[in-house]
Formats: structure tokens, C-alpha cells, sequence
């Protein structure tokens, strides 16, 4: 008798939502975690404004992000 199997859901690249405070690396700083699922939310890009300039927030097709002034 042949046994079938189905293999597991495969793994998103994407990191999953984080919303909770994290302490860094050890150093005792605490910063808020975003994902970039968030930040993007379903969109390929994103303005970001900061100090009274925008930044944009691209997600490419390999699934990196670049940042551009």
C-alpha cells in the first residue's frame, strides 16, 4: 500500500507581524518592532515622511526593500 504525504505550507519570507517591544541585541535598549507587511500593507512602496523630507519605502520583486530619499 503507497502512502501519500502532503508536504508542510511553505514559509513566508517575510518576517511574521511583530507589534511588541524588544530589547536589542543585549544592549538594554527597547524599541518597537514593525513589520514591513505593516508598514506596507499590501503595497509595493511607501512614502515616509521624517525631519520634513519624504523617504520612500520600495519592496523590490526579489522581496528586499530599498530605501530612497
Amino acid at each position: 500500500m503507497m502512502r501519500i504525504t502532503t508536504p508542510p505550507p511553505a514559509q513566508s519570507s517575510l518576517p511574521p507581524l511583530l507589534t511588541k517591544t524588544e530589547s536589542h541585541a543585549g544592549t538594554g535598549i527597547l524599541q518597537k518592532t514593525l513589520s514591513s507587511a505593516d508598514l506596507l500593507k499590501g503595497q509595493k512602496s511607501v512614502a515616509i515622511e521624517h525631519d520634513g523630507l519624504f523617504y520612500r519605502l520600495q519592496l523590490t520583486r526579489l522581496g528586499k526593500l530599498i530605501l530612497t530619499k
